[in-house]
């Protein structure tokens, strides 16, 4: 069974109300693990509720020293009893409760796509990593919008089904290679590697996925709600709802029937990794 068959069933284990963002993850911590974890003292920047962070060390067999932190209290109060981290803060990436120099690598997994004011953040990772560390990052890219198939109905303006799906998704930026660059050495890091994956077909998938789920639910909420607060208001997040591996084989097999890469080299995200000068 191939990383991301196995990540695809674990996560809609742990994760059934969330087929659409499972099949995407499945594909991103693959392409983590496939990279590279770093080893040592590390941050997860934007840990939720440490669901994530635990499935991905299982996959990489690794186990750094983890501390983690999030903006959403009830997303630390579970990461803190998760077991995957020695301490948790409940607060913002632009004022991490850190010392200088105290991490050996951070990690965050499609995070800073939705963080307003980047660059304070950027400098805060920058303040906490030792000379030489390595920030890992996971985000959609500049050629996001380009992989959708957009609207249905041909008579809908793309631009504004576009526009939508950064309002549902909470969106700020899509970046390419070039504009990280720029935004690393502004605060003190320089971009090592950039790694793109999601092809156009899967992101297609994710869209089709997430049209038929999270995007209805988003709808019938009148666009108001966030899709974790939808969930959370149907009260699905608390119930710890886990689909049997009897269930999860045949529906990840399903959900990932016929995936294959772009003939032309589009892809929707990047991994990146960084280093801080010295």
């Amino acid at each position: 069974m191939s990383l991301r068959r196995r990540l695809l069933r674990r996560l809609l284990a742990e994760n059934p109300f969330q087929p659409a963002t499972s099949w995407w993850r499945s594909i991103e911590l693959a392409v983590v693990v496939e990279h590279g974890l770093p080893a040592g003292n590390g941050l997860d920047l934007g840990c939720g509720d440490g669901k994530l962070m635990r499935i991905l060390l299982d996959a990489a067999r690794a186990s750094p020293a983890l501390a983690g932190i999030d903006i959403d209290p009830q997303e630390t109060r579970d990461a803190a009893t998760s077991g995957v981290y020695r301490r948790v803060h409940t607060a913002p990436g632009a004022a991490i409760p850190e010392p200088d120099a105290s991490f050996d690598f951070a990690f965050s997994n499609s995070v800073l796509e939705h963080i307003d004011e980047l660059d304070p953040v950027m400098a805060e990772v920058a303040r906490v990593l030792r000379p030489g560390g390595r920030f890992v990052f996971t985000v959609p890219g500049d050629g996001f919008h380009g992989c959708l198939a957009g609207p249905l109905l041909p008579w809908v303006d793309r631009s504004r089904y576009l526009a939508a799906i950064d309002r549902r998704c909470a969106h700020r930026r899509y970046w390419g290679e070039a504009e990280w660059r720029a935004c690393l050495a502004r605060n003190g890091m320089e971009l090592a590697h950039a790694v793109p994956y999601l092809s156009a077909a899967e992101v297609r998938r994710w869209e089709t996925l997430s049209r038929f789920t999270a995007g209805i639910l988003y709808g019938l909420a009148g666009g108001r709600l966030q899709p974790i607060e939808i969930q959370r208001a149907l009260r699905v997040r608390r119930r710890r709802l886990r689909l049997p591996e009897w269930l999860t084989a045949p529906l990840a097999a399903m959900l990932g029937a016929g995936a294959r890469t772009d003939a032309a080299g589009r892809f929707g995200c990047l991994l990146i990794e960084a280093r801080r000068r010295a």
